[in-house]
């Protein structure tokens, strides 16, 4: 025989495609085979019809194309033998899916199959519609699966609960048909059936309200007897598993229960019961037991109030942290973090169980365990259990430091009940993982200490003796070289002991020996360095013993590669040299930090919610501020003149410079300063981004204006967007005359002159509830500057309260906004807001103005925001 033809045996076939050496060999094999199948079927070939069928079934399998062999499948269904018919299906559900338009043709045949008086037939006809059934199909065919729910056989009755269930998903307005034959399912006593009517009931209820409510009242006693009669019941070898009869109907039963039971009292009340039973009855040394019981943990937490049984299921959770599986340990931390929301005092007592989890060999299980320790946190236990991290984080694995590191300075920063905890807890991490913490970290521990007045001594001491010790971490070293900057007199002179100190003997040389260590290290990057040289221009002022020394370090740096090395070194050098008689107020100690604008500006990035294994997202517990508004970082996709740029990975550098609120007096009106790759703006140069301190002389003030302008402009090189945002209550500087750092000042800037001609007024923004207009005017004899007048009219009938607006434009223009008139703007037009802003145009003539625009307000003291952008400005502005 043709090895080849329609005649050879599927396992001939299959022994030759095993029998390859290559894949190009299979390819060939297959190749020849469909072909012969080709031939077979454009004969009209009978006799093989089913066999041919078989080995397209299995080539299918294999990955080639087999949609020639389709209409096979429909021939061999509308035969009247089994077999044949029993091939057929098969490769229907296995060549075909519900997308085929061929399956349209299959309808018909699976009707007569449905009313056939064979029931093995009839099981053929329920699993392929079961696995193929099409929106349409399932409308056709309907009635028939659902006169099959009271057939004799149970067998059947299972198939079409499965088929049925199949059914309702595709159409779910069929679901009230099989509503009463889904609740006569439930009275039946053959197991396979009553899990399938189930699971019938439950798909029903989650389609239907209907159905909820007519299973809530009508079937739930019937459920709750079952499932005693089940917990009840004795040794039944059919149904055994592990010494438990037919876990998997126990735990279908569990989870109706959970649907009919949520949000209605008086079925949870019914089913209280049988919960507590099966929590305590059940055993746990067998895997189907804990499956059992984390489905009755379930339903007992998703059902209405019941302490007493929340405790219960709870107190089970914790038992299963304690188990050697790890599966288990996880789903029982899944599970906690959800039942924290409903009842964290249980959820509390299980708090030492938990840190042993964050211990766990397993990574998974370490992580979800650290979520769940950080719900737990609150004002009350924050102190023992920072605790417990902090000793963790000491033998934590490298790769699992970084996120223990990030979650223990979080919550050390949320629940610190004094500052001398916060700083001496974050020390302890900066100690042992500084490398790992956040630049926000580290910034906040900086606005803590320069806030806490009685404790500068204490800290500056405490980062002394940890750097001594741990001078590898990066972060650390920056704190400290900080404090050292700001605070080395007291470090020296041991000024603001503590009685919980030891007695520390540190010289001036000392101090700066350890700011010269940390600028010579090779692994010290340029942030760091560049703090060391501002430290030790502040320190050459308050140690003049070690002035020359001082002198010869920051000249170290004059021809060093990096040039905003090279730039600090040879202007530092400058005003040690030439402003001796300034140098002491000019290196004032740098002014106290706004820690509650600060911690405002990074409410919005702080995590207030921890994701759960389904993707939903839990509110924290515990008295956890809500998140403040979103920032305005979304506004500078004008960064770019063409299109908008994709935001920096160094995050939005409004919320950066460690939260510190640049008002307009420390930099000229429209004027953008964004960071610079490798530093931080607040600790630049002479502390810039405050103002001066108040007894500083005249001239240390203009050179203070000078290097913050000489800063500005390198700023600028990086060609951010410049944004410019000012509430009512802010106050509007003029710009510091401009001084040449070497050569003295120059020309002060030219008063402001009047007004030139208006343009027509420009409707820039409306919507259905507010209209912004600008009247735009330019200055004579300065063509790249134009005054405009925004105002605000409300066209509801609310009033919005804290009224804010903000706008962004790209680099090429530079924008200033005057306060506004008012926070407050009346309802149906009654009055107005009025702003007035200057935009400089640098590429007048070229291109355009634009701008994007934010305005936020309240309505009842719920948020509104608005966002729209104006490019309608006149083209010769």
């Amino acid at each position: 025989m043709n090895p080849f033809s329609s005649g050879t045996r599927l396992r001939d076939m299959i022994r030759a495609i095993r029998s390859c050496k290559t894949a190009a060999e299979e390819r060939a094999v297959v190749r020849k085979e469909c072909a012969a199948i080709r031939a077979a079927i454009s004969e009209n070939d009978q006799d093989y019809r089913h066999r041919n069928l078989a080995k397209l079934m299995f080539i299918h399998m294999l990955g080639y194309p087999t949609h020639f062999g389709q209409m096979e499948c429909l021939k061999l269904i509308a035969s009247s033998g089994f077999p044949e018919k029993r091939i057929g299906y098969l490769g229907l559900m296995l060549l075909l899916d519900e997308r085929q338009e061929v399956l349209m043709l299959v309808t018909n045949s699976l009707k007569q199959d449905l009313n056939h008086s064979n029931q093995y037939i009839i099981g053929l006809a329920l699993c392929a519609l079961g696995n193929i059934c099409s929106a349409e199909m399932a409308r056709d065919l309907a009635p028939e699966v659902e006169r099959l729910l009271q057939f004799r056989d149970p067998n059947i009755r299972k198939k079409a609960a499965l088929c049925s269930i199949r059914i309702i998903k595709k159409v779910p307005d069929l679901a009230e048909n099989f509503i009463n034959p889904a609740a006569s399912l439930l009275r039946e006593k053959h197991h396979g059936v009553l899990i399938t009517g189930i699971q019938l009931c439950t798909d029903l209820c989650k389609v239907s309200s209907e159905a909820l409510e007519y299973f809530r009242e009508k079937c739930t006693e019937g459920l709750v007897k079952t499932l005693k009669d089940m917990a009840n019941s004795p040794y039944a070898p059919e149904y055994d598993i592990a010494g438990i009869t037919d876990p998997f109907l126990h735990i279908r039963l569990l989870k109706l229960l959970r649907i009919l039971g949520q949000g209605d009292a008086d079925a949870s009340d019914c089913m209280n019961d049988i919960l507590a039973q099966v929590a305590t009855k059940i055993e746990s040394n067998k895997n189907a037991g804990n499956a059992i019981l984390y489905e009755c943990v379930g339903t007992i937490m998703s059902i209405e109030d019941n302490g007493g049984l929340r405790v219960l299921a709870i107190n089970i959770l914790g038992r299963f942290l304690s188990n050697r599986d790890n599966n288990i340990r996880y789903v029982a931390l899944n599970m906690l973090m959800k039942a924290i929301t409903v009842d964290a005092q249980a959820v509390q007592r299980h708090r030492a169980t938990i840190l042993e989890c964050v211990k766990d060999s397993d990574a998974s299980i370490r992580k979800k365990a650290l979520d769940l320790v950080y719900l737990l946190v609150n004002e009350s236990n924050v102190k023992p259990l920072t605790k417990e991290l902090i000793e963790y984080l000491e033998a934590s694995d490298q790769e699992f430091k970084g996120v223990l590191t990030a979650k223990i300075c979080t919550l050390v920063e949320k629940f610190s009940p004094e500052k001398i905890w916060y700083i001496d807890q974050m020390l302890k991490v900066l100690s042992e993982a500084g490398n790992f913490v956040k630049d926000e970290v580290w910034h906040a521990l900086i606005v803590v200490i320069s806030n806490a007045s009685d404790l500068h001594g204490y800290s500056v001491r405490a980062l002394y003796r940890a750097f001594q010790t741990s001078a590898e971490q990066e972060t650390l070293v920056r704190v400290a070289v900080w404090c050292i900057g700001e605070y080395g007199d007291m470090l020296v002179n041991n000024v603001g002991m503590l009685d919980i100190e030891e007695p520390i003997t540190v010289t001036e040389y000392d101090a700066v020996d350890a700011l010269e260590v940390s600028i010579k290290r090779h692994n010290s990057d340029l942030t760091t360095k560049a703090m060391a040289l501002i430290a030790l221009l502040k320190l050459s002022s308050r140690f003049p013993s070690c002035s020359e020394r001082i002198k010869d370090i920051i000249l170290q740096n004059k021809r060093s590669f990096v040039l905003e090395l090279q730039q600090r070194s040879i202007e530092f050098n400058c005003i040690l040299q030439k402003h001796q008689n300034i140098r002491s107020a000019l290196v004032e100690r740098m002014p106290v930090l706004d820690e509650a604008t600060f911690s405002g500006r990074r409410a919005g990035s702080l995590p207030t919610s921890v994701s759960t294994s389904t993707g939903t997202a839990r509110n924290l517990p515990n008295g956890i501020a809500k998140p403040a508004a979103a920032p305005v970082a979304d506004l500078l996709d004008l960064s770019s003149d063409d299109a908008p740029a994709p935001s920096s990975s160094g995050g939005d550098f409004l919320q950066d410079l460690l939260g510190v609120d640049l008002s307009p007096a420390s930099a000229p009106p429209g004027t953008s300063q964004p960071p610079k790759a490798g530093t931080d703006v607040l600790l630049d140069l002479l502390s810039i981004g405050t103002s001066p301190p108040a007894q500083s002389s005249s001239s240390a003030s203009n050179i203070l204006s000078s290097i913050q302008d000489d800063k500005a402009s390198l700023a600028n090189l990086n060609g951010l967007a410049s944004l410019t945002s000012l509430s009512p209550n802010a106050t509007s500087a003029s710009p510091a005359p401009m001084m040449d750092l070497l050569d003295g000042f120059g020309p002060s800037p030219q008063k402001k002159e009047e007004n030139g001609p208006a343009y027509p007024s420009l409707v820039a923004y409306e919507s259905s509830t507010l209209r912004m207009t600008f009247n735009i005017s330019k200055q004579p004899g300065n063509p790249q500057t134009t005054l405009i007048q925004a105002i605000f009219t409300n066209l509801s009938p609310n009033v919005y309260n804290d009224f804010l607006f903000q706008a962004a434009v790209p680099k090429f223009l530079q924008l200033h906004l005057d306060p506004a008139s008012s926070n407050t703007l009346p309802a149906s037009g009654n009055g107005s807001i009025t702003q007035s802003m200057k935009v400089t145009n640098s590429q007048h003539g070229k291109k355009s103005l634009v701008m994007r625009i934010r305005i936020a307000y309240k309505i009842n003291n719920k948020d509104v925001l608005e966002e729209g952008q104006v490019s309608n400005f006149p083209r010769d502005l």
